[in-house]
This record gives structure tokens, C-alpha cells and sequence, in this order.
């Protein structure tokens, strides 16, 4: 059968709203690469405090969860999509900063070993069902001089970033080694996330 002009618009029109359930405008720059602009921005606004003995995947995955059936629930007959991005060295979770000074403690623990960077993405479709993924990047910085984790420091660049960097940005510059997804990383794996939306019937091809 021969798709029709206005066969694009009719799938658009046909298609469940999709909301983005964060206000990370990384997200946002992200979702533009695969050409999507999310009908509505959601954030669920959840405690994202680690469980007692709670690894850095089971965190990743469990809010990633619970911010997409939090938005969800308000949201009846809407697709939604969530991600949650932990930064882990060992068993231990680096979180956003507080302040400077716990933003240089996050880079000298970075420095000069490996870490990995888990996101968990989780898409609600409008019958309840949730789909997930859990991705991991492993990545290593050089070993960092002083003057250098000062001056990014002083940059303020890693303010509201897990891990205390924003690899999209200066702290790109540290990074001697990457295995995986580099938009992991920034806050979205992209194959993972159009692979979702694709299997929710929401993104074609």
C-alpha cells in the first residue's frame, strides 16, 4: 500500500503525548538528536537517597522506575520517559555535590582511576506497562593536578551533575579512557532510549 502525503501527520496526530519526566536540559539536547521534542516536561521530584548497602545499577534502575510511574499516574493515557544517572567508584555513589569543597573530594577520588557511569531509563506506555533499560559506561581520568581540579572547580560547571562533572563540557578534557556510551554519560544512552520509544510504537523508523 502507498503511504499517503499526510500519512507522517496522521501517525503524529495518532501517537500518545510524550512526557519527559526531568528537567535536565541535557536530556532535553539529547532527545533533540534523535529529532524528538517531548509534548510536556514533568520532573517527578523524588528523594533519590541511596538505600542502605544500595549499589549504583539498583539505584540507577529504581528511580529511573519510580519517577516514570510517579509522572505516569498523573498523567493517564501518556507516554512517559525517565532516566536516573548514578556516578559509582566501587561501591560507593558519588552524588551531586553540596558545595565546592565536596566537589573537589568527588575529583580527587576520580582521579587518575576508573569509575563507571550508570543511567537507568524507564518508559511507562498508556496501558501501565513499563519498559526499562540499565546502561553502564566505565570511563578513567587521568591523575589530575591541583591547579587543574581547582580550576574546575572554580568553574562552577559541577554544580547539579552526579559525579561532580559534566563530561558534554570542560571535565571532557580529563577523560583517558571510555568504554561505552558516551551520551550514557551526559544523562541519556540514545540507542537504548529510540530502542524504547521504537518498541512503544512511538518512534519510527
Amino acid at each position: 500500500m502507498t503511504r499517503g502525503p499526510t500519512a507522517g501527520l496522521d501517525d503524529a496526530l495518532s501517537r500518545p503525548p510524550l512526557i519527559l519526566a526531568s528537567a535536565s536540559p541535557r536530556r532535553l539536547d539529547l532527545l533533540a538528536r534523535l529529532g524528538i521534542v517531548p509534548d510536556r516536561i514533568d520532573p517527578a521530584d523524588l528523594d533519590e537517597t541511596p538505600r542502605k548497602a544500595e549499589q549504583p545499577r539498583r539505584l540507577a534502575q529504581r528511580l529511573a522506575r519510580a519517577k516514570a510511574e510517579a509522572v505516569a499516574r498523573r498523567s493517564p493515557g501518556a507516554l512517559v520517559l525517565a532516566a536516573d544517572t548514578v556516578v559509582g567508584v566501587g561501591r560507593r555513589i558519588l552524588g551531586k555535590p553540596a558545595d565546592a569543597a565536596e566537589a573537589r573530594r568527588f575529583l580527587d577520588l576520580l582521579s587518575g582511576r576508573r569509575h563507571r557511569v550508570t543511567t537507568g531509563v524507564a518508559l511507562v506506555t498508556p496501558d501501565g506497562r513499563v519498559r526499562e533499560r540499565v546502561v553502564e559506561t566505565t570511563l578513567a581520568f587521568h591523575r589530575l593536578t591541583g591547579a587543574q581540579a581547582e580550576d574546575y572547580v572554580r568553574s562552577g560547571e559541577w554544580e547539579g551533575k552526579a559525579g561532580g562533572y559534566a563530561i558534554h563540557q570542560r571535565a571532557e578534557v580529563f577523560v583517558r579512557f571510555l568504554s561505552g556510551s558516551h551520551s550514557n554519560v551526559v544523562g541519556l544512552p540514545l540507542f537504548e532510549t529510540a530502542q524504547l520509544l521504537r518498541g512503544a510504537g512511538w518512534l519510527t523508523p
